[in-house]
């Protein structure tokens, strides 16, 4: 199936019912927020809903994925935070520290994922984001917390940005994305183990991806702002949010 190359804004009507129906048929959700011992709550689903917004204002701003890295540091504060700065400040040690592991330590920053992508442009876009994702999620990890939560945003990113839906967890895709999810943590990513297994986990995680395509999760005539007003989710990304150490840009 050929790319749209159209890019529309999330539906985060459908996405928010789609996740709250997810909660109430499978309960903990614990593979995709990245710990065992959490729920996905009202909280956890309203920051994803936020995390969607903030790709839709990405896309609708023609920003391609990796030319401003500083976006997926954002991404991931919005899982964790959400939009509220109160939060930001109560857990800035945190954000911190992974400001710290994202642009500055070798194996577990960014520069891997940014290599990968620039490395696998001629891929198909389903290529380019199961990789972009499995890449956030092998060991050692890219964030400190949320990787499976940002990952699923950044591969929304990739394939919004090629007119294809977000990626958004239904009952009906759950578990054929917890099994792989779950698996590739204990990967090393450069590891001789990753370089066999990361290439075949990554083909049929991209079928997967195709294959579950679904556009009730993308709003071709709505822009994203619209979106969450119908959701009532209107402070999306506040200009005042607090900064938390300088901002950095990927040359």
């Amino acid at each position: 199936m050929a790319s749209r190359l159209t890019p529309g804004a999330p539906n985060l009507h459908a996405s928010a019912t789609s996740l709250r129906t997810v909660r109430q048929e499978l309960g903990i959700i614990g593979v995709v927020l990245g710990a065992q011992r959490d729920a996905l709550d009202d909280r956890a689903i309203a920051n994803m809903l936020a995390g969607y917004a903030y790709v839709g204002r990405l896309v609708n701003a023609g920003l391609e994925p990796f030319a401003r890295v500083e976006h997926l540091l954002e991404l991931n504060r919005l899982v964790l935070c959400g939009a509220d700065p109160a939060r930001r400040i109560e857990f800035r040690t945190h954000l911190e520290a992974t400001e710290h592991r994202f642009y500055e330590e070798t194996d577990a920053g960014i520069n891997d994922v940014v290599e990968w992508a620039r490395f696998n442009t001629g891929r198909s876009v389903w290529q380019r984001a199961a990789g972009i994702y499995l890449r956030i999620l092998a060991k050692p990890q890219l964030f400190i917390e949320g990787n499976h939560r940002t990952g699923t945003l950044i591969m929304s990113w990739v394939l919004m940005q090629a007119g294809e839906p977000p990626f958004v967890l239904t009952t009906a895709n759950a578990r054929r994305y917890f099994s792989p999810s779950a698996t590739i943590r204990d990967i090393g990513k450069n590891s001789i183990l990753g370089m066999l297994r990361l290439p075949r986990i990554q083909r049929r995680f991209a079928e997967f991806i195709q294959n579950d395509a679904n556009m009730i999760f993308l709003s071709p005539h709505t822009s994203t702002d619209q979106s969450a007003s119908r959701i009532g989710l209107v402070r999306l990304v506040p200009a005042d949010l607090p900064r938390v150490g300088p901002a950095k840009v990927q040359r």
